[in-house]
């Protein structure tokens, strides 16, 4: 999709459902309303010219499809696997969804968005050996990590990854897991196939609007109104829901529309940097993404990965994150941006949330303080063979992370996503940070729900479970799980790693 169909700013545009924000979110739930009610009008509005040019950019995030299979920091207690167990059987609704699209020709190549790529985990030290340990043995106990692979032997870790390895001493302790079915996702090029079912259905997708207020209606229909990006033409769209999906913009539109369920809701800005390596010799070697364990004292957060990534068919290694520190609220935001979200309601929220967490301020210090040597010296302690002239250091995206009351604690910085919804469901949003992309299908579907009762009740359930036949199930046995991921490996084109 190249420069969309803009809004005639001479009058008001109606719709059925407004999306604000041109990312994963919107254009989750835009192309989940096309094809489940294609008679209703959808508008997606975004303020940048293109889409996903925020965090569901290609370069703004890993790519990882947060499966639980790598992600430690969703087990700090090697015994306890319920979150990475819930997030994983999340992830295989995502890719129902996306398998029923692809099988229907409404998404034409899904290799250029999703493409196989291990997930693995490499820990060094007896005390992460042990850990490591630990954790693969609660996960074999769960039928949807059957196929999770462990061993402490350097010889097997090096064939599984050998660019870990080499240049490494090998009377270190080491131990890695690795899963055969783990994905690389271009969330960006996802994006774009999913906005274009919007389009094809009657919908209109427009880029340089930037909505600035929220005001709602005597019937509780909403008028959002705001200014073309390059001028200054006003223009007002109509619609009868609402669907905030505008990343760090979330919180402050939705304050402005005069909610009470974000009431006392903070922001903290946090940006992020990877390195990136695209010379073939070197990317040829490395087909997995591989998590590490985040220093002691380190926010969760701050975990290293090395990871495969696919970017218009291109191949690359990115490795990071390394914590950068902006007011702005998104990439292409203004240094003005946090404090404008910051309200009496919520300062005292923001401030105790700062103190419980003054581990992460110590460590964005630390990290905002590191020269170039001592970060690529991070990347060498992951890559021994690493050479500085075959990477570059790019910015990342912008994170809005969420914090939000407490009756105990004041104040707590959340690291997942929430979703907003209005007591008259009239308006929603979504806010906080990773890893909201791999989940979107889900947290859709938790918004259909709440938002459209009655439409849910009466046809849209019958139809999404068609599409998701593992929508409302509790047991993932050996054969549901393996039969979910032969089924949309099918349709998706994966092919199984060896």
């Amino acid at each position: 999709m190249g420069t969309g169909t803009r809004i005639d700013i001479r009058s008001p545009r109606e719709a059925d459902v407004l999306l604000i924000g041109g990312g994963i979110m919107s254009a989750t739930l835009g192309s989940m309303i096309a094809v489940l009610q294609p008679d209703w009008r959808v508008v997606l509005v975004e303020r940048a010219g293109g889409l996903a040019e925020e965090s569901t950019g290609p370069w703004n995030n890993a790519g990882t499809g947060h499966m639980g299979l790598c992600e430690l920091n969703y087990m700090p207690d090697p015994t306890d696997g319920r979150q990475a167990a819930t997030v994983a059987q999340q992830f295989h609704l995502s890719r129902q969804w996306w398998a029923f699209l692809a099988d229907r020709g409404l998404i034409a190549d899904p290799s250029g968005f999703i493409n196989t790529a291990p997930h693995m985990d490499v820990v060094f030290g007896h005390r992460d050996v042990n850990y490591l340990r630990r954790r693969f043995q609660t996960l074999s106990t769960e039928p949807i990590f059957a196929e999770m692979e462990y061993s402490e032997d350097p010889q097997q870790i090096r064939a599984w990854s050998p660019l870990i390895v080499e240049g490494r001493d090998i009377g270190e302790p080491i131990a890695a897991t690795r899963h055969p079915r783990g994905t690389d996702i271009d969330f960006g090029a996802l994006t774009k196939a999913l906005t274009g079912i919007i389009v094809d259905r009657g919908g209109s997708v427009v880029f340089d609007h930037d909505v600035r207020s929220l005001r709602q209606n005597p019937d509780h229909s909403w008028c959002a109104s705001g200014r073309l990006t390059h001028g200054r033409a006003e223009f007002t769209v109509r619609a009868r829901h609402v669907f905030v999906g505008a990343g760090g913009f979330a919180l402050r539109l939705l304050q402005r529309a005069g909610i009470p369920e974000v009431n006392g809701y903070a922001v903290l800005p946090v940006g992020a940097a990877f390195y990136r390596c695209a010379t073939p010799s070197v990317v040829a070697r490395h087909d997995a993404k591989v998590y590490g364990q985040a220093a002691v004292g380190a926010p969760p957060m701050s975990v290293p990965h090395l990871d495969k990534r696919i970017v218009d068919h291109e191949e690359y290694l990115m490795f990071g994150p390394y914590a950068t520190f902006s007011t702005k609220l998104l990439k292409q935001g203004r240094l003005t941006d946090f404090f404008t979200t910051l309200r009496w309601r919520n300062l005292h929220v923001l401030v105790a949330a700062c103190l419980h967490n003054l581990s992460l301020i110590r460590f964005l210090l630390s990290e905002l303080l590191a020269g170039p040597r001592r970060r690529f010296g991070q990347l060498q302690k992951f890559l021994p063979s690493a050479r500085s002239d075959e990477w570059e250091l790019i910015p990342a995206g912008q994170r809005a992370q969420l914090v939000t009351p407490d009756k105990k604690r004041i104040g707590v910085l959340r690291q997942g996503t929430e979703l907003i919804v209005s007591d008259d469901r009239s308006i929603s949003g979504l806010l906080g940070a990773s890893p909201g992309a791999s989940t979107a299908v889900p947290i859709m579907l938790d918004l259909l729900r709440r938002s459209f009762p009655d439409e849910w009740e009466m046809s849209w359930k019958n139809s999404v479970a068609e599409a998701i036949p593992d929508l409302d199930r509790t047991d993932w046995g050996p054969e549901a799980a393996t039969d979910s991921l032969d089924r949309t490996a099918s349709a998706l084109g994966l092919n199984r790693a060896s």
